[in-house]
């Protein structure tokens, strides 16, 4: 699921491409007609467009039809209704070290901004299992990176998605070999 420029779903494509992650993409839902969309479509995906916060019921109508059993969040701005049998198989990656910088509202730049605000020495990004609130779900998998001195947040959003390229598909191997996240408090 995505709602921006696919970078997210096209290096997963490039790792299952690799063998590095073995998995297929049966569909992807798209929250409007975007570049990640069209991105998907010329690797030829199928792409249903969901405006809007989809329905618990429909989102599970749409994955029970294309026989999904993992729903990975590639950038995705919307609260996820997780649909019945869903609990535990939704994953998403957040551009910070959860818990902190996390919750409505703290994507994109604006995480970069509130890390180098804060004045935090490290930064990184978090692969979770999701819950009913954002940013709240068992841990999967940290990768950490540092926040330099005169970082702007376009540098550390350059180092953070680094991370990611890496996190991503090494937190859905092992999700799909078995692990079920960590518990952490909220």
């Amino acid at each position: 699921m995505l709602s921006g420029g696919g970078r997210t779903l096209l290096n997963l494509l490039k790792h299952i491409d690799a063998g590095t992650l073995h998995a297929t993409v049966a569909l992807v839902i798209a929250s409007s007609e975007c570049v990640g969309a069209q991105r998907a479509r010329e690797a030829g995906l199928q792409v249903v467009i969901e405006p809007g916060r989809i329905s618990r019921e429909r989102l599970g109508e749409l994955l029970r039809a294309h026989r999904v059993e993992w729903v990975v969040l590639a950038g995705y701005l919307k609260l996820v209704d997780i649909p019945a049998g869903f609990d535990g198989r939704v994953v998403n990656i957040h551009p910070a070290l959860l818990p902190k910088h996390g919750g409505p509202g703290m994507y994109g730049h604006r995480v970069h901004e509130a890390v180098i605000k804060a004045g935090d020495r490290e930064s990184g990004c978090t692969v979770h299992l999701c819950d009913s609130r954002y940013d709240t779900g068992p841990l999967v998998l940290q990768k950490r990176v540092p926040v330099l001195a005169g970082d702007t947040p376009d540098d550390l959003a350059k180092r953070v998605f680094e991370a990611e390229c890496e996190a991503y598909p090494e937190a859905l191997q092992k999700l799909l070999a078995g692990f079920q996240g960590e518990s952490r408090e909220h």
